[in-house]
């Protein structure tokens, strides 16, 4: 699997988001450990900025061997996840995408999300969306255009899993048309691949803001 950690998490102001304490540990550590402690996920390749991948921080230099891969991240998301898959074991054929910022990802889901992908699908974590979407006019963001249909919209979330060679297919012609792309599923989509959807709780959060980084430490302290 590719868990991905190059990014800065500039929003959320201070070090790197990933390298945060939750309760005394740092979120990539709790995402890897989720991950690692599998026992059907064979390897998995940390992407890392690439100075860290070099160097890495003390709490991560000892996962590196074994199968915990450090690999270093590229300048765009899409970039980093091909580094992460070109460094995985050819027996891996399933590869599970997952945001580092994702403490939380339960065991369940990424069991849903890897069956999928053993089937020969690809799948997404993802919520249904409960709150009334608005869309803004184009030529003035600030009024409402329209009122967005809600029955059948979900927000994404990781993990993400695919059977390898469509990924891999699916990167191959994201680069030679320049699409941009926020998550791999979009990729998988564009090249034709069948995407699931696998309904995840609002736990598994992303921390990109300070926000978020509170909520998560209250999250830490309500589980045993």
């Amino acid at each position: 699997m590719v868990l991905v950690a190059a990014g800065q998490g500039t929003r959320i102001g201070g070090p790197p988001k990933q390298y945060r304490l939750l309760d005394g540990v740092p979120i990539v550590l709790r995402a890897v450990r989720q991950f690692a402690s599998h026992p059907e996920v064979l390897q998995v390749a940390l992407v890392l900025p690439p100075a860290d991948a070099a160097r890495p921080p003390a709490f991560l230099a000892g996962l590196a061997g074994g199968s915990v891969t450090l690999v270093a991240g590229g300048a765009e998301r899409t970039d980093s996840v091909a580094a992460g898959l070109a460094a995985l074991d050819p027996a891996c054929a399933v590869v599970l995408v997952h945001d580092a910022a994702r403490p939380f990802v339960t065991r369940e889901v990424i069991d849903a999300v890897a069956g999928h992908a053993r089937r020969g699908d690809g799948a997404v974590a993802a919520l249904p969306l409960t709150d009334t979407v608005k869309e803004a006019a184009q030529d003035d963001p600030t009024r409402i255009a329209r009122t967005v249909p809600r029955e059948r919209l979900w927000r994404a979330q990781t993990p993400q899993g695919f059977p390898r060679a469509l990924l891999l297919e699916a990167h191959a012609l994201a680069r030679e048309s320049g699409l941009r792309a926020t998550d791999d599923a979009m990729l998988v989509e564009a090249c034709g691949g069948t995407v699931r959807l696998v309904p995840d709780s609002a736990g598994n959060l992303k921390i990109t803001t300070a926000d978020d980084l509170a909520l998560a430490e209250l999250l830490c302290r309500a589980r045993p």
